[in-house]
């Protein structure tokens, strides 16, 4: 008997989340110098991460001999300070992409169904798949997410609505009106899982702490990996009702954020200097991108996040002309989007090397 035949049959058919190439990887494929290269594909802080994590953290590997504080006591009670909540509310995961797996773990079974949009962040539905829940996929209205569709989907089977606001890879903003009516739809068999990993380059927000209060059902995510420039270290968090976090804390494995991380982490969350450098450089990058694009008479999804979706028509051959020429871009092909690519807003000097390279090969 080979391993295939021993394995669970669902497992063989999962598929699989393809991440963006690393520097190192196209720089050893193309022959190519890695500091030649500039990465614009996976949505990371091209400012580095926050001094003041990095210094925490250094001081966190002189303890590297023992185990973290399994309960991630110093961030969770940064976190409630941050958010004026309970710590009792938060749950610490290897990454935001973890609670989501936790969270199927504890909601999500075969029968089950989880609704989404087409296109939206594609590890919504491989954890839906993963647990043997049928995702529900509702259209995209020309390019933009149908908060009223959303609801709509929604069936007595349905555990999960997932909605991301800067949505990925999107890119685009529902408004705090939008969300509110959809939540106020939602009945009370249904969780919402609202991700907010790019809401820190949002100037405001949707908060939806009052409507947790109020009984509803939801669960907010939230990300170091981004604004924070913290993506190596895998660091995320969730809040809600303090009975949801209870359950899903039970799915939790023991110390599954390292005692390094989640000094960096607690350390970023003081570094409103830092933050707020971000926002602004971000900001002033997503207007030259926009600028640059309606030059180049493209099509594209005004970005809320720290990246833009743009309209190029082979997405697979500019990807790899630019690839070849030591920009890594992200194609979307696999979101049901061909012909498109998402661009991180990157610095300066990178935005401007993005928009000559782009021009020249298309």
């Amino acid at each position: 008997m080979t391993f295939a035949d021993l394995a669970n049959q669902k497992i063989l058919t999962q598929p699989i989340y393809e991440a963006g190439k690393p520097i190192d990887q196209v720089a050893r494929e193309l022959g190519l110098d890695p500091a030649s290269i500039s990465k614009l594909a996976s949505n990371e802080n091209p400012l580095g991460p926050s001094p003041l994590a990095i210094a925490a953290g250094e001081r966190a590997l002189r303890e590297a001999h023992l185990y973290p504080d399994g309960g991630y006591f110093l961030l969770r009670q940064k976190l409630a300070q941050k958010w004026n909540l309970g710590m009792d509310q938060f749950i610490i995961g290897n990454g935001s992409n973890e609670i989501l797996e936790l969270l199927g773990h504890a909601f999500l079974a075969p029968g089950v169904e989880c609704v989404m949009h087409q296109s939206s962040f594609v590890v919504y539905k491989l954890v839906t798949l993963m647990f043997g829940a049928t995702p529900v996929e509702v259209p995209l209205q020309q390019m933009r997410q149908d908060l009223t569709s959303l609801a709509a989907a929604v069936t007595a089977r349905t555990r999960f609505v997932f909605l991301a606001s800067p949505a990925n890879p999107l890119g685009g903003a529902n408004t705090a009106e939008e969300i509110n009516a959809l939540v106020q739809a939602l009945p009370p068999h249904v969780i919402l899982i609202f991700d907010e990993a790019y809401a820190e380059y949002v100037a405001a927000a949707p908060d939806l702490r009052a409507l947790i209060a109020a009984g509803r059902k939801i669960i907010c995510l939230r990300t170091f990996s981004k604004i924070y420039g913290l993506a190596s270290l895998r660091v995320g968090y969730g809040y809600a009702a303090p009975e949801l976090i209870a359950i899903i804390q039970r799915a939790r494995q023991p110390f599954n954020v390292g005692g390094v991380a989640a000094a960096a982490a607690a350390a970023a969350l003081d570094d409103h200097e830092f933050v707020a450098h971000c926002f602004r450089e971000n900001q002033a990058g997503l207007i030259q991108l926009s600028a640059g694009f309606r030059a180049q008479g493209l099509e594209f999804v005004p970005g809320r996040g720290n990246f833009i979706l743009v309209k190029v028509g082979d997405g697979a051959r500019i990807f790899s002309a630019l690839q070849q020429r030591g920009l890594i871009v992200r194609p979307v092909k696999p979101y049901g989007l061909p012909e498109w690519v998402r661009i991180t807003v990157g610095t300066q000097m990178q935005n401007e090397r993005l928009l000559t390279t782009l021009a020249s090969v298309l």
